[in-house]
């Protein structure tokens, strides 16, 4: 129980501080927010108390806090014109919950799962940018406009640039002195080891200053004294009658008017959109990373809107300003967006006088800070190395935000990523990739996730721009939808357009409802004709051209069931490999070939012996492969034992512990001409391990000599140019494959073919 407590303890204190900072920041947005938006100021003070206290209880967010939202100033105004008085806006605002809790119970909310990065990002930066822009009057004592207004265009007919001439002649010295020396001390406050470790946060630590400052200009008198407009302004109520007086109840009599209605659904799709912005924005600042519910959230905040509407509040959402600062000032869990609302109801039934003391300009000093970091340049820098199709609706969204409003710039960020999403689906709805086979070149056509309408006119253009007498293979292995018009072209292409082009198609991963049967009509496995006709050259190149598309991650797409079902009546097999059976190096895998494609012959050290020359002999001469190839590696796990134990008197049964190791190693050994180097026991490991790589290169030359040596059969069908010999080094750590022109008979290699040094 007691290390319980020790948990608790420290995250409660977190919460508490982050609360508290928040409580401060969120009573003059709150009176801002109903201010600017035309209804009584108390009607602010509710929707926060009520965000805090019941949405933050019902949330399943632990960092989003709710209230009234700037962002929503223009639609509350037009909504009260549009009823014709406050009372049925209250009515209109109890229908907006009860939608939003239909609306969460259906499980709308995981639309917030599609709204592009790019416009959370913007979102987030252009909030940053307004707060730094709109608290720049307010720091410097400059508050002609409400506290907590958002919009380019503001009440008093400025905006938000207009409003930077105003300030010139109008600088309150005392409140501009708090706001600047609250800049400073939130600047340095992490900068400072005591402060930084002290426990106290900085937004505190300001606010506690601007307090102790306001009372001493306040004693000084004459300009420096700061004025009621400096500070905040909550309504005092003399006793708890006055308080219930505050209070304001919607007009039910006007429940079956058409307009109430109408209200009510836009006022619910306002606030859940920017509720749903909001969570996915204030998720990605989290430190934790922890994910918010979509859905429990917009229960939570339709329960809190009909609460709100009941009472005389204006709408609640979760708000971006709010939600940023509680992550900022260190708020681990929702009880820091709980104990704001506490606070905001507690302050304002019992100690408003106090409130009324804080002085504006030190809280736009936190909010100014707020903006810095999230408007941060590096977000910027991030955004633009993405490239535009990620940086262009960023911007846009920036922009548009901080010239307009919340909404709008939210709107417009949307429609611009959508029709980049859109250009994106038009030029490029699919992945083309041509494959060579063994049968021949083969045009893939990968179909995207999502094929709609609006991809066939450049699918089609796709399609009939293939060159006569080509194959085609559509692939729709990771494609979930395709619109119905879709499918018509692909059937109509397949069966009409294609067949007069002399175009072969291929058809692979289509759903059973579409109708469309898989058919692959390319030979993609070795065949009778296919081996018959290749020469050991050929093969080679198909050797290179599979191990650099191993290498580059390009692998050819196999059906490697119908290749067991077309292999099962014979195999063709047009090489043989002799490899090692280090796991690291399986021959089908290396050279990215599918099934009855080699013959693959695997022994430790890649050795020879009598079943090996019988199974090459079987391979070549009888089955028909042209090429035999050998194949080493570096790090080779034998050849290391092998080059350990040359020249030693160690019995290497007794060493290992293994019966017939000693046959492998020896083998490996005779490979070795010159004998083991002298200073091998005084090389360093990285020096060892490039002659063990040595020792397995000449182990591989040694291999194929010895082939040519010890099978007159082999020899006999190197030497009518039937078949070829050729050595090669496989580097595990790179994926390349080196062929080794000393260990190579009847075929020359090229310059390409030779690869880099293992």
């Amino acid at each position: 129980m007691n290390r319980d407590r020790r948990l608790i303890a420290p995250t409660f204190l977190q919460d508490l501080t982050a609360g508290l900072i928040v409580f401060l920041v969120a009573l003059p947005l709150c009176l801002g927010v109903a201010m600017a938006s035309g209804t009584p100021l108390f009607a602010g003070l509710i929707s926060g108390i009520i965000g805090g206290l019941i949405v933050g209880i019902l949330s399943g967010s632990h960092t989003s806090v709710s209230g009234p939202s700037p962002g929503q100033v223009a639609v509350i105004a037009a909504q009260i014109a549009y009823l014709g008085s406050f009372e049925a806006f209250l009515l209109a605002v109890v229908v907006s919950g009860i939608i939003q809790i239909i609306m969460g119970v259906a499980r709308t909310g995981g639309i917030s799962a599609f709204i592009p990065t790019s416009v959370i990002q913007g979102l987030l930066a252009a909030i940053g940018i307004i707060l730094i822009l709109k608290q720049i009057p307010h720091v410097l004592g400059h508050d002609t406009d409400p506290e907590g207004e958002m919009s380019f265009q503001q009440p008093d007919m400025e905006n938000t640039f207009s409003e930077f001439l105003k300030i010139v002649g109008d600088i309150h010295p005392g409140a501009a002195t708090i706001g600047i020396a609250s800049l400073a001390i939130l600047l340095f406050w992490g900068q400072v080891r005591a402060l930084k470790n002290s426990g106290v946060p900085a937004a505190l630590a300001v606010v506690c200053f601007g307090l102790i400052t306001s009372r001493i200009f306040q004693s000084i008198g004459g300009q420096w004294a700061i004025s009621s407009s400096h500070l905040v302004q909550v309504p005092i109520a003399q006793n708890f009658g006055d308080f219930l007086g505050f209070l304001q109840f919607p007009d039910f009599r006007q429940i079956l008017r058409p307009e109430i209605f109408i209200a009510g659904f836009t006022i619910a799709i306002v606030t859940s959109l920017e509720t749903l912005l909001n969570l996915e924005a204030v998720d990605k600042l989290d430190p934790k990373k922890r994910t918010s519910p979509p859905d429990r959230e917009l229960i939570a905040q339709g329960i809190g809107n009909i609460l709100t509407g009941l009472i005389g509040g204006i709408p609640v959402a979760s708000v971006i300003v709010r939600s940023t600062l509680n992550i900022n000032a260190g708020a681990q869990t929702r009880l820091a967006g709980i104990i704001h609302g506490f606070l905001l109801l507690i302050c304002i039934m019992f100690l408003p006088e106090y409130l009324n003391m804080v002085p504006l300009s030190c809280l736009a000093a936190i909010l100014f800070m707020t903006g810095i970091k999230l408007a941060s340049p590096s977000i910027f820098r991030e955004m633009w190395a993405k490239g535009k199709y990620q940086f262009l609706p960023f911007a846009l969204t920036v922009i548009s935000i901080v010239l307009t409003d919340l909404l709008v710039g939210i709107v417009i960020g949307l429609a611009v990523s959508l029709a980049f999403i859109l250009y994106g689906n038009l030029k490029r709805p699919t992945k083309i990739v041509v494959e060579k086979h063994l049968g021949g070149d083969v045009i893939r056509i990968e179909l995207a996730n999502q094929v709609s309408f609006l991809n066939r006119a450049s699918l089609s253009k796709t399609l009939n721009g293939l060159p006569s007498g080509s194959h085609v293979l559509l692939d729709a292995h990771n494609t979930h939808f395709i619109d119905t018009d879709v499918l018509g072209l692909i059937r109509e292409f397949k069966d009409q357009t294609a067949p007069v082009h002399g175009v072969q198609v291929s058809l692979s991963g289509f759903r059973d409802k579409y109708q469309l049967e898989d058919e692959i009509q390319f030979v993609d496995y070795s065949t009778r004709d296919l081996q018959s006709h290749m020469t050991p050259e050929q093969v080679l190149e198909v050797l290179q051209a599979g191990n650099e598309r191993f290498r580059t991650g390009r692998q050819l797409f196999r059906n490697l069931g119908r290749q067991m079902n077309a292999t099962s009546l014979g195999q063709h097999p047009i090489a043989v490999v002799l490899s090692c059976i280090d796991s690291r190096t399986p021959a089908e895998l290396i050279f990215d070939l599918g099934l009855g494609d080699i013959f693959s012959i695997r022994l430790a050290g890649n050795v020879l012996g009598h079943k090996v020359m019988g199974s090459m002999e079987y391979g070549t001469a009888v089955a028909g492969a042209k090429l035999i190839l050998v194949v080493g590696h570096t790090k080779c796990g034998a050849v290391t034992a092998a080059v350990s134990f040359a020249g030693s008197d160690q019995n290497i049964e007794q060493a290992t512990g293994c019966q017939h190791l000693e046959e492998v190693l020896s083998r490996v050994q005779n490979s070795m001409t010159s004998g083991r180097s002298p200073d091998y026991d005084r090389m360093s490991p990285d020096e060892k391990s490039e002659y063990v790589d040595s020792v397995a290169r000449e182990n591989v030359v040694h291999v194929v000599k010895s082939i040519m040596v010890e099978s007159r059969t082999v020899q006999n069908l190197v030497q009518s140019g039937r078949v070829a010999i050729v050595g090669a080094m496989y580097n595990i750590t790179t994926g390349q494959i080196e062929f080794l022109p000393a260990g190579t008979f009847g075929v020359k290699l090229t310059e390409s073919a030779l690869g880099n040094p293992a």
